[in-house]
């Protein structure tokens, strides 16, 4: 037998590799980084206007059509805000971005993405231990009025799921409100409200829904009265033991996975 070896290539192997050249980022989102950059640079800050589209599209050496898009995309996530018409108050200009766009793009990342639930608890237990501390000193009476004004709502002899749910959600939602950090507020209302449509699919699965609903209020109640005696380390493990026995009892809560490629 030969040890011979040959290099010359047999009818089944493939065809070598057809490189091609890759393509250039689509021309609107190079307009997006060039608005990107200068606002972080500082050149750029809220409230100040933007080029013309004729304008910015020569600067930047692009077509309108390209600056069209970009700033589309921009103003569908709040970061520029475009006024019609003629005069001072016309034209396009940068924007606080809304706490709407923000919460709105996290809801919709944490529950399409591939994110496991205990992923997701975890993540809601430190955001959550985090507001109620600070709730707990910031709380004002305002702040303790909606918190109560949830409560009154899930207290409701014979109140539905749906709306148990809904106002179990805004009461989170307003101690990370009372603990005046809106990027903490708009995180815990995103999380939470992914979580909603699992909830209700995990209820369908636990034997006395009642009883779990009128336990977890309980809890909430626990919450508030800690929360009002500015008593913080206990209205912190309360609210990490609530949550915590509330992933417990919620059985089988799943996100919908991505199809696989």
């Amino acid at each position: 037998m030969s040890d011979t070896t040959t290099n010359e290539p047999s009818d089944s192997v493939s065809q070598p590799p057809t490189w091609k050249p890759v393509a250039r980022s689509s021309t609107h989102e190079l307009v997006i980084d060039a608005i990107e950059e200068q606002i972080m640079a500082g050149s750029l800050t809220v409230g100040d206007p933007l080029p013309s589209e004729r304008e910015l599209a020569a600067k930047l050496q692009v077509s309108r059509a390209a600056v069209r898009e970009a700033l589309r995309v921009m103003e569908s996530l709040g970061v520029v805000v475009s006024n019609v018409g003629s005069g001072k108050t016309a034209g396009t200009f940068i924007a606080a971005m809304p706490k709407e766009a923000l919460t709105r793009f996290l809801r919709l990342h944490v529950a399409l993405a591939n994110f496991s639930v205990d992923e997701a608890i975890e993540t809601r237990i430190q955001l959550e231990r985090s507001s109620t501390a600070l709730a707990t000193g910031r709380a004002h009476d305002d702040a303790l009025a909606g918190m109560n004004a949830s409560l009154a709502i899930m207290d409701t002899p014979g109140v539905s799921l749906e709306t148990f749910n809904e106002a179990d959600t805004a009461f989170h939602v307003a101690i990370a409100r009372a603990s005046e950090n809106q990027l903490l507020s708009d995180l815990t209302e995103a999380i939470r409200s992914s979580l909603r449509r699992p909830i209700l699919l995990a209820f369908s699965h636990v034997e006395d829904p009642r009883g779990l609903m009128t336990e977890l209020q309980s809890q909430h109640h626990a919450i508030m009265e800690a929360i009002v005696e500015r008593d913080t380390e206990r209205a912190v493990q309360l609210t990490e033991d609530h949550i915590r026995a509330a992933s417990t009892a919620l059985p089988g809560m799943t996100f919908s996975k991505r199809p696989q490629s």
